[in-house]
């Protein structure tokens, strides 16, 4: 099972629904409340198996606030699920499996409670995370959701492949857009797959996470797509990604049409964008290695950026003791439980110099080494109003231009921007 929860294409449908609302949401306890608590994670083997384990240990020492735990309930998606908690006003006190495009809309209705009006709120949260914590401050800057863990995306290649078409398996070139092109002309034209890589072509908003947010997000050492209120893309670092994209699909060195099934697994591409979920995914199926994503020019793997593929924690204004919620939080995401969650889950906390703190979890686990480096080094979309609107704004006019063609790149760039800043400010 895949180690991060993919959002569902009724998501796109749900979180539309759920920003466009105003208000609603029951009024707890207030930050000081004391008591039992009730918290949902998500339905992912290893991720139920770390909240078990981590329930008991708060449990065992905690008798007069204990924590009732659930799986996330059924729906369409986990935030159509959210977001009518919200309305009904019986969301439980902490979500763990909250996704930041979520935030500004489920903050909109009224959903969720400022962690920064903790007395130690943002202290807690930035030590723990560092600079990586400033991108989920919501426009107000505050905290409205916790970092919490991430799966940083980077290029699997299948070396069976690439040395099936005369590629060096263990070196491979493709750190620069020239030497991905090349290499990936090399793979089509040997014949060993289909495409030499292959993004979902579809149209759901989060689908540019995949495909074009990381290589901005390397090209640009870290922006954002908005910054600022505006956007940032359309200049020559966006017109680069854009264009490198275009040619994979002109070239017909990517599918443009939808593939059943996982092309990379079934030997359909011979490369992929993924997180750390990865390795146990392909682990004993494929001969698989990992370098970060590409740069116009090429840039060094310890300063290269990608897109963090986070999920994080909600605290929700329905729950009436606020303050055994703030502190269970804290206990959630301690050293020690962080780092049993990078053991049961492999995906990596959001915590700063993770790498050193769990020198000997990635010197028993080489594979996973890439990861918690990379893990210093992620953009998140932005927490701006109308999100998801701004991402399915930005899908659709890379749909026409990019994977299809059918548009000019640089007026898709202008003409979105265009149309995100109007989204940015509320509009």
């Amino acid at each position: 099972m895949r180690r991060r929860i993919l959002i569902t294409a009724a998501t796109a449908t749900g979180i539309l629904a759920l920003t466009a609302c105003g208000g609603g949401g029951g009024g707890g306890g207030g930050t000081e409340g004391r008591g039992e608590i009730t918290i949902w994670y998500s339905n992912n083997e290893s991720e139920i198996a770390w909240g078990e384990q981590m329930v008991e240990a708060w449990n065992s020492e905690n008798p007069d606030e204990q924590i009732r735990a659930q799986e996330i309930p059924a729906g369409s998606s986990s935030e159509e699920v959210i977001g009518a908690a919200i309305t009904a006003g019986n969301a439980p006190c902490l979500i763990f499996n909250t996704s930041p495009a979520a935030v500004p809309g489920f903050q909109r209705q009224g959903g969720l409670v400022n962690l920064s009006e903790f007395e130690d709120g943002d202290d807690y949260i930035t030590e723990r995370s560092g600079e990586v914590a400033e991108q989920y401050r919501s426009e107000d800057g505050d905290f409205y959701q916790m970092p919490w863990k991430s799966n940083p995306v980077v290029i699997f290649y299948n070396k069976a492949l690439f040395e099936q078409a005369g590629l060096d398996p263990e070196n491979p070139a493709l750190s620069t857009y020239d030497e991905f092109l090349q290499t990936a002309r090399t793979l089509k034209e040997s014949g060993v797959a289909d495409f030499a890589i292959n993004p979902a072509p579809t149209s759901e908003f989060f689908q540019s996470w995949f495909d074009f947010y990381p290589l901005y997000a390397a090209q640009t050492g870290g922006t954002q797509l908005v910054e600022e209120g505006e956007a940032t893309f359309d200049d020559e670092n966006g017109t680069a990604v854009a264009e490198f994209w275009r040619t994979l699909y002109a070239e017909q060195l990517a599918g443009n049409e939808q593939y059943q099934g996982d092309a990379f697994a079934d030997g359909y591409a011979a490369m992929a964008i993924v997180g750390p979920w990865a390795i146990n995914v392909y682990g004993e199926d494929v001969d698989w290695g990992a370098v970060p994503v590409p740069t116009q020019d090429g840039t060094d793997p310890a300063e290269t950026w990608t897109f963090s593929d986070a999920k994080n924690v909600g605290m929700f204004t329905a729950c009436e003791n606020q303050a055994t919620a703030w502190d269970v939080l804290k206990f959630a995401t301690s050293e020690e439980q962080d780092g049993i969650w990078l053991e049961e889950t492999g995906q990596m906390p959001l915590r700063q110099d993770l790498s050193e703190t769990y020198a000997d979890f990635f010197e028993a686990n080489p594979a996973y080494a890439l990861f918690g480096d990379q893990a210093a080094r992620t953009v998140e979309v932005p927490n701006v109003p109308n999100s998801v609107e701004i991402w399915q704004a930005f899908r659709d006019g890379y749909s026409r231009a990019v994977i299809f063609g059918e548009d000019d790149v640089q007026t898709f760039l202008t003409d979105s921007a265009e149309q995100i800043n109007e989204l940015a400010a509320g509009n």
